[in-house]
């Protein structure tokens, strides 16, 4: 499967943006999906992951602030952002994970896009 993550750019703070990710290859609406971050000289940290049944889980950090959707006619999932801060500043990933798994660990998806720049500025 390929995933082709788009919507990223320059924000001032307190604004929003809309990522999105595109996967062709496979039918994902049995996968779970998930996005992930990393900001400059960090790990690559989770953001949010939304379940085949559509249950959103979202990181402590942007709970309430972010909004995880998904399309499965159309293959997309997408993140809203809202409220964004500097603190959000980073690439953001989105990846596929087969099968069942813990949606917060890096270690459980199985193919990931190439990111997309996010830059909040204060």
């Amino acid at each position: 499967v390929q995933l082709q993550a788009y919507g990223g750019g320059l924000v001032q703070a307190g604004g929003s943006l809309r990522l999105s990710c595109v996967a062709s290859g496979r039918t994902f609406s049995s996968d779970a999906m998930g996005w992930f971050r990393q900001a400059p000289g960090k790990e690559r940290d989770f953001v949010a992951a939304i379940s085949r049944r559509g249950d959103g889980y979202y990181a402590d950090s942007v709970r309430g602030r972010f909004t995880i959707s998904r399309d499965n006619a159309k293959n997309t999932v997408d993140l809203q952002m809202n409220d964004l801060k500097p603190e959000d500043t980073a690439v953001y990933y989105c990846a596929i994970q087969y099968g069942s798994g813990g949606y917060s660990f890096k270690s459980s998806y199985h193919d990931w896009g190439q990111g997309t720049q996010v830059t909040v500025s204060s």
